[in-house]
């Protein structure tokens, strides 16, 4: 089943369920996915809509940091309910070790040996972990390899 057509899924079953969490983000990720289809102009594949949804998440994340910082709780909590939903959209997060694991190979495939090396490290990392890791936890990551290296 394609990732379009488990959204519309999905959404049908909030509809049942009454669950209007669920359901309003569930429409907002229907809503950028056709958005962006328009703004191609041609349908999008599943990895297309990966990225669609990955950035919904990324910018959820972004409104929890910011909620966060002016004290407004319940707001991220909101936020953290809606990026809870999206998540189970993207596949399975890398966590940190495995990140590591593929950083100290390039490293070690491409011959960097300090910071100025960063973004030919990063651009041979990304396509790597492309919708499993966020890009900040890995630009950390290969900051801190690069510099201890």
């Amino acid at each position: 089943m394609s990732l379009e057509q488990r959204l519309t899924d999905d959404m049908k079953a909030a509809m049942k369920d009454k669950d209007r969490v669920r359901l309003a983000t569930i429409r907002m990720l229907r809503s950028e996915v056709h958005n962006a289809r328009i703004a191609r102009g041609a349908d999008l594949d599943d990895d297309q809509i990966l990225e669609v949804v990955g950035s919904a998440a990324k910018k959820r994340r972004e409104a929890i940091e910011q909620f966060q910082a002016v004290g407004q709780a319940d707001r991220a909590a909101e936020e953290a309910q809606e990026l809870a939903i999206i998540e189970s959209y993207l596949p399975e997060q890398l966590d940190d070790a495995e990140i590591e694991e593929i950083v100290r190979a390039v490293i070690a495939e491409t011959g960097a040996a300090s910071m100025k090396d960063m973004g030919q490290v990063m651009g041979a990392v990304m396509p790597k972990v492309k919708g499993k890791a966020d890009g900040k936890r890995v630009q950390t990551i290969v900051r801190n390899q690069l510099a201890a290296g």
